[in-house]
């Protein structure tokens, strides 16, 4: 199996069309931007759909931290929008998923 380090990884774009170049460019800024975009509870989610946008197709099953440990990275991460963008606007809005 090819690793993320693999150059073959990308061989696939040798034999494409300069059209076929730009399509598969759209699509892949489409999924960074909506990943991106993510917003509100969205910031703390899995993100497949990202993934789907890779040639290879493998499904990895993330390694879960423990109950305790998730909990504080949630924090750390909470945190750290406030210090990386302390003016962004809150909301008390709850999660309905």
């Amino acid at each position: 199996m090819a690793t993320s380090g693999d150059n073959r990884l990308d061989d696939d774009f040798d034999g494409m069309a300069r059209e076929a170049l730009i399509a598969e460019v759209r699509k892949l800024r489409h999924g960074i931007r909506a990943h991106r975009d993510s917003t509100g509870h969205a910031l703390c989610w899995h993100h497949p759909d990202l993934w789907t946008l890779l040639p290879e197709r493998t499904d990895p099953a993330p390694v879960v931290p423990s109950w305790p440990e998730f909990l504080r990275g949630c924090i750390r991460y909470r945190q750290s929008l406030d210090r990386q963008l302390p003016d962004a606007p809150r909301n008390n809005e709850p999660y309905t998923g």
